[in-house]
């Protein structure tokens, strides 16, 4: 179950409510107001962002035969299909731009021994992100708890990161599910573009209330790619490497599985890595009257000279209903 937790800073203990954002899986706000400035406490101000679905955007990671990321590419090179129909690029970016990453940790009792590693992933990522990054820190075991860093909705401090993460200790059950879709709506109090999730976790889940369908219909509905660093290697029937490759494979992440002698913050360095070399491209959909269908997206990239190339984004979105959100209490920043 979700917990009561105060740490949220939510009045009632209960989990806060997603801001009604008809987002698309890979839209962003077309037109949006900034969460701006600090706020001392989240009932003193408030924040109505104002959203349009009419253009989706695509963080696109294009790597070359040996897997290095391939650089200098332009806009006439992609060509994006929605539903096998052709889309008119308008937005293209390839410069590295902050983001907002939920890093959704396991607190079951699975992960007892694992936690010191994902105290190292948590300050190798922290170091290895854009100073401009917004992240904050999920912690799960049979309960749910998104833990604010000193009254701040979200850091990029390693120490307050790291100190959000021993705020649980390892005991319990696993839900991870309730924990990603708790990451998801915290992610829309961010304004930046891009957004992203890393779920630390050895993949079992027995303890959620949602179920995978519905985690993959909020992602799809999100425009967050998600990560996993799977901490395998124990003979704990828990573990389930599957569901993190799912989730990942769905939203356009990776899921990581590190190798022997390789070092979980190695693989946190590589993930910030990734989120670093993408391009951002956009485009208004075409087909406006099928509103509640998930679309599929592919993206080819031709550029001759550069040989072989591997593309790799969301497999689709859907569209969500269009309307607006009303004032929400930002949960601190």
């Amino acid at each position: 179950m979700i917990s009561n937790s105060p740490r949220f800073g939510h009045p009632t203990g209960k989990p806060l409510l997603v801001l009604a954002l008809s987002l698309l899986l890979t839209a962003s706000p077309v037109c949006s107001e900034s969460l701006a400035g600090k706020r001392s406490t989240p009932a003193q101000d408030q924040t109505k962002i104002a959203v349009s679905s009419s253009l989706v955007l695509l963080p696109v990671n294009v790597t070359d035969s040996r897997g290095a990321f391939v650089a200098g590419l332009k806009q006439e090179d992609f060509h994006v299909l929605e539903d096998g129909q052709l889309q008119n690029l308008t937005v293209f970016d390839e410069r590295d731009t902050p983001v907002a990453v939920g890093l959704i940790v396991d607190h079951s009792r699975s992960m007892r021994a694992k936690l010191r590693g994902v105290a190292a992933a948590i300050t190798a990522f922290a170091h290895s992100s854009n100073p401009q990054d917004q992240m904050f820190v999920v912690d799960f075991n049979d309960d749910v708890s998104v833990e604010l860093m000193k009254g701040k909705a979200f850091s990029n401090d390693p120490e307050e990161l790291e100190e959000a993460l021993n705020a649980v200790s390892a005991r319990g059950r696993t839900a991870l599910y309730d924990a990603v879709s708790e990451g998801l709506r915290h992610l829309q109090y961010s304004h930046l573009e891009k957004k992203a999730l890393i779920i630390i976790s050895d993949g079992g889940d027995n303890a959620s209330h949602l179920k995978y369908p519905q985690v993959l219909a909020e992602a799809r509905q999100s425009q967050a790619v998600i990560y996993s660093i799977a901490l395998l290697g124990s003979d704990n029937e828990e573990e389930n490497p599957n569901l993190l490759k799912r989730l990942c494979k769905d939203t356009g992440g990776i899921a990581y599985f590190p190798a022997r002698g390789e070092t979980v913050a190695t693989v946190s360095a590589a993930i910030a890595r990734d989120l670093r070399e993408q391009y951002m491209i956009g485009y208004p959909p075409q087909n406006v009257n099928r509103t509640d269908a998930f679309r599929k997206v592919e993206v080819k990239v031709t550029s001759p000279g550069q040989g072989q190339l591997r593309v790799r984004t969301r497999r689709g979105y859907s569209p969500a209903p269009e309307k607006q959100p009303a004032a929400q209490s930002e949960p601190g920043t």
